[in-house]
């Protein structure tokens, strides 16, 4: 049922925020050189890996200096980069990643290989289901960027403390997949960004 939900919702999405798409495109490539989107490898489903879609907000090459964004304004993010990733718009195109059946609109977000390889056999439960856009994790730490710009060692504050933190959260949605607890995050979701 909510592979139905994640089908129907993707495909609406990417049909009425089209003209929305367009205007992003323009302001991208217009406030900065490089593309319009950012392909980043992730592991999904079953351990596997596939190409997450975002709209870019770094300066083109900057990402090889770290996968991790740190503070509210981490120097590699473009002006239009900070506005998209603060209403999470630059999140948007992860809509085809969904109508293609590697994500879903909620689930444990996706990870980077080397995040991943850390997993214990427990937290690797996370990797039973689709990735998603949203979760309860992404909602509780919506303000990462920050926590991590405060920390004297970014990556380490990362592999300690809040990836552990987030995967104990997904693995109690994993508790409760039914369809209602699905809608009620999407509409979590909402309400944080527009607050």
């Amino acid at each position: 049922m909510i592979r139905f939900f994640d089908i129907l919702f993707s495909l609406l999405g990417l049909l009425l925020l089209l003209p929305f798409f367009l205007i992003i495109a323009i302001v991208i490539v217009i406030g900065s050189r490089g593309g319009v989107f950012y392909l980043q490898e992730r592991v999904g489903k079953n351990n596997r890996e596939f190409r997450l879609v975002k709209f870019r907000t770094m300066k083109p090459g900057t990402d090889k200096q770290g996968g991790l964004t740190v503070g509210a304004r981490d120097p590699r993010i473009t002006a239009t980069g900070f506005f998209l990733r603060k209403y999470k718009l630059d999140e948007l195109p992860q809509l085809i990643n969904v109508l293609k059946g590697e994500m879903s609109l909620v689930g444990p977000r996706p990870e980077l290989r080397k995040y991943v390889d850390l997993y214990t056999e427990e937290q690797k439960k996370v990797l039973e289901v689709r990735p998603g856009i949203t979760d309860i994790a992404s909602l509780e730490y919506i303000n990462e960027n920050e926590i991590l710009g405060r920390s004297a060692d970014p990556g380490r504050t990362y592999i300690e403390q809040i990836m552990p933190a987030k995967l104990e959260l997904n693995r109690k949605f994993l508790e409760d997949r039914r369809t209602g607890n699905y809608f009620r995050i999407i509409l979590l979701t909402i309400k944080r960004i527009f607050r």
